[in-house]
């Protein structure tokens, strides 16, 4: 569910591996670029309220269902995403799917410093934090559903990066707190292990294990791409938190594959 950046290549790439995917949509132009690509495409947009589309049709024949539907919370846009989330638990309920994979942020995490792995109690601050937590623990805790949370962090890919938006600020705040970031192709190398190892029911830290600080890192990424460099205030040093993927490293021996260094 939801076929934007993050989707659309992980589609493409389970199909490859002998997949039938089922593909959604909320604009009516991308279902002949869905369709395209092999991929059995519905059109289905969400409101507070009602579901818009033909959900049943697109949760029918489905082993697992990836929601990758992000909140897009911002003082403009105060939509209630959780209430969304409840109207697509409510039909996935009532289908026949048992397994989950629920797309997730690090945002979750809020505020705390230090390293931060998949033990820590989330704390989040913002209001997209605390919708996605809650959206979280209503699958989690859904004893017919097996359900998987993947919180990635900041996600940048060959045509994404933070510094294409960083590039010339000033005046930035937190530039000695460490990145936290992942590569498009390891968000969908990591979903893969998840589906085909069968790792279910679990909570899982999606970050490249590489974590300079703001400052210095994009002072690199602006100079290797010939930009102005981001300027940020001097400040007493403070921590931030570094998002470490313990559980995928240390148990589920995942290897990272594409390096956050262009």
């Amino acid at each position: 569910m939801g076929c934007g950046w993050l989707g659309l290549p992980l589609a493409k790439s389970l199909i490859e591996e002998g997949n039938h995917i089922h593909g959604s949509t909320t604009s009516k132009n991308k279902l002949t670029e869905l369709q395209n690509e092999g991929i059995s495409s519905f059109m289905i947009s969400l409101s507070e309220r009602k579901i818009h589309g033909p959900i049943v049709d697109f949760l029918t024949d489905v082993e697992v269902l990836i929601i990758n539907v992000p909140p897009k919370l911002s003082k403009a846009n105060s939509q209630d995403y959780f209430s969304k989330m409840q109207l697509i638990h409510k039909a996935v309920v009532q289908s026949k799917i048992q397994k989950i994979l629920f797309v997730s942020s690090t945002s979750v995490y809020g505020d705390i410093s230090g390293t931060v792995t998949e033990n820590t109690i989330a704390e989040p601050i913002s209001e997209s934090g605390r919708q996605l937590l809650a959206s979280e623990n209503l699958f989690r805790t859904t004893s017919k559903l097996q359900t998987s949370i993947i919180r990635f962090g900041g996600l940048i890919g060959d045509d994404r990066h933070p510094i294409y938006r960083l590039s010339g600020k000033k005046d930035l705040l937190n530039g000695n707190h460490p990145i936290n970031l992942i590569h498009l192709k390891d968000c969908i190398g990591i979903i893969k292990a998840i589906i085909n190892n069968d790792w279910w029911n679990e909570i899982f830290n999606g970050v490249y294990p590489y974590h300079p600080s703001k400052k210095d890192y994009y002072a690199i990424e602006a100079q290797k791409r010939k930009l102005r460099l981001p300027e940020y205030i001097h400040s007493k040093p403070s921590f931030g938190k570094k998002i470490a993927s313990s559980k995928l490293i240390h148990v589920k021996l995942y290897d990272f594959n594409t390096s956050i260094q262009s």
